[in-house]
């Protein structure tokens, strides 16, 4: 494990075992380049972000991947979300395109070029799987975050991807049924993406919170525009944590709130009912 301008750079264990296999059964060169081309791939997003202005905490080589963990704290826009998150796979384009050149040129190994070209378009292909945390989960759930309440974008993209990360796992284990061999790749694919969705369904809360705590520049952004805020009606009795898991990430609201005999008894700005929940 190192540090490059304080990004923790480390390889899972595992991976460190698979390069040493790869040396036993002479497969060194293509796993070398798988590990050449997942680092470029998270190169980008680092790049992308740093760009941003968003903290890139680490980088972990795994043996399937890699993944480059940001913080942002909740002020991260969905454009820059989905502008880091495809910043991943357009590093392969880009390889993949400067590979069919060195062809074209025939330059080097065209057999090496070719699996070259294949590696990369596996591992974008991959990753733009919708699924999180894959570069399209997160794509997929930055989109919708800018039509659907912000809570529930999270909860139900987090439910939809641990799902689909079970249907994997069970793939996976499908030719012990028959007789067959386990097809352990993707079952440590599998079980990934598993804990991270889960891990990230545990921290929904605190993800919410978050949002809550930084949305000055969303109403900064409608001191400054001539764009409508959005309307919230709610009854009085309509419990705050409710409410507040209306709120969409690109809109400012004004909550009206309505009596039983459903006339408005207070217009309140979502700023009121954010101190409320934090006791400000």
């Amino acid at each position: 494990m190192i540090r490059i301008f304080g990004i923790e750079l480390s390889l899972h264990p595992l991976f460190v075992l698979i390069l040493f296999f790869s040396v036993l059964t002479g497969q060194f060169l293509e796993i070398i380049t798988l590990f050449s081309i997942v680092f470029i791939h998270e190169l980008g997003h680092v790049c992308a972000a740093l760009l941003t202005g968003v903290t890139v905490k680490s980088v972990q080589l795994l043996p399937f991947g890699g993944v480059a963990v940001i913080e942002d704290h909740g002020r991260l826009t969905a454009g820059r979300e989905m502008g880091i998150a495809l910043a991943g796979p357009l590093q392969n384009g880009i390889m993949i395109l400067m590979a069919l050149a060195l062809k074209q040129a025939e330059y080097g190994s065209s057999a090496y070029l070719d699996y070259f070209i294949g590696a990369n378009a596996m591992i974008a292909l991959f990753n733009l799987l919708p699924v999180l945390p894959l570069d399209g989960g997160k794509i997929l759930q930055a989109a919708l975050s800018l039509l659907l309440p912000y809570y529930y974008t999270l909860l139900w993209i987090g439910r939809v991807s641990i799902a689909a990360s079970l249907l994997v796992v069970v793939f996976a284990l499908l030719p012990l049924g028959t007789g067959g061999g386990l097809r352990l790749n993707l079952l440590m694919i599998g079980a990934f993406l598993l804990y991270s969705n889960i891990t990230d369904q545990r921290n929904l809360p605190y993800r919410f919170v978050a949002f809550l705590m930084n949305r000055e520049q969303i109403y900064e952004r409608y001191l400054h525009s001539e764009g409508a805020a959005r309307p919230i009606v709610a009854f009085s009795a309509k419990p705050l944590d409710d409410i507040l898991r209306l709120f969409k990430r690109n809109h400012y609201h004004f909550i009206y709130v309505m009596n039983d005999d459903r006339d408005i008894v207070a217009v309140l700005p979502e700023q009121r009912l954010i101190s409320s929940y934090f006791g400000i």
